[in-house]
This record gives C-alpha cells, structure tokens and sequence, in this order.
C-alpha cells in the first residue's frame, strides 16, 4: 500500500488544479527550487525522486537484486510508503526513512530501480493522485513528459555536470556524511547515462518545456523565473 499525505483530490491540469512540473538531472536544484517555487504559489510540493528511493530502499531492505522488478513491485504494493504533503518527511512502513534514503547507495539503486516499467506504474498513478487544489508543484525526471504532459508549466532544470557534482557533493557534507567530489561526480555520470538512456521515460525535456541553466544562478534567481513565468501564463 503506498499512502500521500493529501485529502482532497482535484483535475491536474484544469482550473481547480494547477501543474508546475520541474526535470532536470540530479544536483541541478531541482527539490530546493520546487519547494520554494510551491511555497511563493502557495501549491503542494510533490517530490517524485522520494518516491523512487523509497521503494529502492524497501527493496535493499529486503534484499532483492536491484533488477527483480516483480520482486521489488511485490514489496511496494505489500508495504506502506508515505509521503507527507510537503515531501519533507517519507516513512516505510512507519519508520522515518527521509534521510536513509538520501545516501549514495540508494542513489544508484533508486535510478535502477526507476527503469523497471513495474515500478514505474506503481508509482505514476500516486504522483497523479497527489494533484491537489489549487495545484502541486512536482519535480522528477518524467514529470512534464508522462506523469503530467498537459501541466500549466513545464520546465527543464540543467546546469553544468561539474557544478552539479560539487552541490550534491556539499549537500551530502552538510548532513554529516562523508562524500569525495570525484567519487560523487563517477556514480552522478553514470546515473545521468542509465536515466536519459532507459527505453521506460527517459530523463529528457518536453518539446513545451522552458530550458533553465542554473549553473550560474542563485537560487532566488530560478525561483523568481519560475514563479514569473507561471504568473505570465497563468494571471490570477
């Protein structure tokens, strides 16, 4: 059983509920920028990657092979993943699994297990149900282009491999754990190969998604873009 922590439910992509879908690679910003663009609209924040850890952990914590799809399809529909409403916290079966999910090793494991066509249809139609009014921001790696290809805003988030290593390299230092820049920019190559070479909705933009390169940009820079854009298309 996989559970969100929303109640009420709405149409994504029409008035009542509207979509900001954010891709991107990893370390390209994208959870931070989500989380703020969601906060400044006053939408849901839906953390898509979350979701794909969890069920990497819970099959690690099984231990299946990191390929046995029906394995690890089995284990997600027997156990109970949540996500809170602001995707900050994620719990397996009623344990607290937020940071647990964030280390290396579910990193890779949650890009192998996000290629399996099983697991992806597990967890698309609860990314579907999270859409809420007044609307979500979601981010992820298909979400403009499967999981919400008729959403309000659509946007690509990019920025330089290098700069990409070194925040995400910084971000694991930041919550006390040990990570070399090298070591952190090998497995992010091969997860960006695996992501955007994979025959199941591969790590791509949208034709009508807008490009963003935040190598360069401030946090606030991309929020205020983001946010102005979705204003410009959508006046309230």
């Amino acid at each position: 059983m996989i559970a969100q922590g929303h109640d009420t439910r709405a149409t994504p992509g029409t008035p009542d509920c509207f979509v900001v879908a954010i891709d991107g690679p990893a370390g390209a910003g994208k959870s931070t920028v989500a989380r703020r663009v969601a906060v400044e609209l006053g939408f849901g924040y839906v953390d898509s990657g979350a979701l794909y850890r969890a069920a990497a952990l819970a099959a690690l914590q099984a231990d299946l092979d990191i390929d046995d799809e029906s394995g690890i399809a089995k284990r997600i529909s027997e156990a109970r993943i949540a996500l809170s409403a602001d995707s900050r916290s994620v719990r397996i079966d009623d344990i607290e699994v937020s940071a647990a999910i964030r280390t290396p090793e579910v990193s890779q494991a949650a890009s192998q297990v996000s290629a399996l066509p099983a697991v992806r249809a597990a967890l698309i139609d609860l990314q579907r149900r999270a859409a809420v009014a007044p609307g979500i921001v979601a981010d992820g790696r298909d979400i403009g282009t499967v999981i919400f290809p008729n959403a309000s805003l659509k946007v690509f988030l990019d920025a330089d491999p290098a700069e990409r290593a070194k925040r995400r390299t910084d971000e694991l230092v930041g919550t006390g754990k040990a990570a070399d820049l090298a070591d952190v920019r090998r497995e992010m190559d091969e997860r960006d190969s695996r992501d955007r070479n994979r025959e199941v909705a591969p790590l791509r933009a949208a034709d009508d998604a807008i490009i963003v390169d935040s190598t360069a940009m401030g946090i606030d820079e991309v929020v205020g873009l983001i946010v102005n854009e979705f204003r410009v298309r959508i006046p309230t």
